[in-house]
Formats: C-alpha cells, structure tokens, sequence
C-alpha cells in the first residue's frame, strides 16, 4: 500500500496521481495500480510519468471502473502499486525522437532525464495537456498537434532513433510509415495492451509478433515497430 499525495486533474479525464515513497524504474517501464484492497479485482497498467527521491507520478486516463476509481483518490487515501514491470526503452542512440498519442505521452517525460536533446512530438484528439512541463523538461524540439494525426509533423529520416506510444492505430501507422521510409531508422513501439498479472502468468496481454506470440508486460511493452502484427 502507498499514500497519495496530489491527484490533480490536467485535462478532462486525465490526472496526475503522486504517491509518496521511494520507487525505482528506468525509462518506459509501468507500475499495476489498484485503488482499494479487493475491488476492483485486477490493477491496471500505468506508465511512469516522473520519479523521485520520495514520489512517482502517473498520468491516468478514465477508461473504466479502475481507471475511474483511481481518479477518485484524494491525498492522504491508500491504493496498491506493484513494480516495476516490462523491459522499458532500449538505450538511444545517435538523434531520438519520441512520438506520443493521447496518455501515449506519459512515458516520454520521465524519458528526458535521460535524453533532455530528444525532439517530442505530442499528439491529442480534443485538448493538450501538460506541454508546458515538456517545455520546461526538454532542450529539443516540442511539437504539438491536437485533432490531426501527430505523424504527419515527423520525419523518420530526421532521427537515429524513434520510439511511439499511443493507441494500437496510431502504432500500427507508425510500422507503415517506417516501412514507406525504407527502414533505415530504428523505431520501437511501446504498446498499451490490457495487463491482469504484469509478470507474464495471466497471458492477456498476448502479442503476435513475426517470430511468435510475445507478452506485453513481460517481453515488452516496448518491441520494435517491424516485429510486431497488428491486426
């Protein structure tokens, strides 16, 4: 169990949950949150959105009864939280590029600790959220686009390195897009797939991947963009 410290609203449906204590995490990896002991039943899967000596963020999107329940939590309430689970973002090399749709976004600003020269591309249907703290938290390029589609303001060819985050359509358009460039960029996808265990037992977070069936939690959630079969 954890003690919340803030939940804040940044956008309709979206929240910044900050739990007092000392975490660990690299880059890309994601924490099981369940607010309350026994319902409901299975914790969700929330990426890293910043860490520190004595708190961890989370942006949370309202998608259900868990997400629902969590953005309920006010300072001082408990929740449980596992981790940290899946590989995270491989090491970058040469130019990066991250590209994040809707809560896509949340793992990119832990990421600029590690890589604050990275350009950001951040992606939203209805209303941008947080681009202020990625001003603030980069050196490189920010780029927001809200209502179109976020690719269209990338060039692959421009980076060493791409990694996306987002929802499964705008992943699978990625892997077309790397694919129309010629491949010469390394891209990797960072899935949002539904998680029960986040330690590969329950196998709902499956993955058909060209070389066979792969788990999000436990063999990703990042994998590179080729390698993957969307469906």
């Amino acid at each position: 169990m954890a003690t919340v410290l803030a939940n804040q609203e940044v956008a309709q449906g979206v929240f910044k949950l900050t739990v007092q204590g000392q975490f660990t995490g690299k880059m890309g990896q994601f924490y099981m949150l369940r607010a309350g002991d026994r319902y409901p039943l299975l914790s969700r899967p929330i990426s890293i959105f910043d860490l520190a000596e004595d708190r961890i963020e989370f942006l949370v999107m309202v998608a259900g009864e868990g997400t629902t329940r969590l953005s309920g939590l006010k300072p001082g309430e408990f929740l449980t939280l596992d981790g940290p689970f899946g590989n995270g973002f491989p090491q970058l090399e040469g130019k990066t590029a991250f590209v994040g749709g809707g809560i896509g976004i949340a793992p990119f600003y832990y990421a600029l600790r590690e890589a604050p020269e990275a350009d950001v591309f951040l992606g939203y249907s209805r209303e941008a959220y947080m681009v202020d703290e990625f001003r603030t938290a980069s050196r490189g390029k920010i780029t927001v686009d809200v209502g179109g589609s976020i690719l269209d303001k990338v060039d692959f060819r421009a980076y060493d390195t791409v990694i996306a985050c987002g929802p499964h359509p705008m992943l699978h358009a990625v892997q077309r897009k790397q694919a129309q460039t010629g491949g010469q960029t390394k891209v990797y996808v960072s899935l949002e797939n539904r998680m029960a265990c986040g330690i590969g037992a329950c196998l709902v977070c499956s993955v058909q991947c060209k070389d066979g069936r792969k788990k999000a939690c436990a063999d990703g959630p990042v994998f590179l963009a080729e390698e993957v079969v969307f469906a």
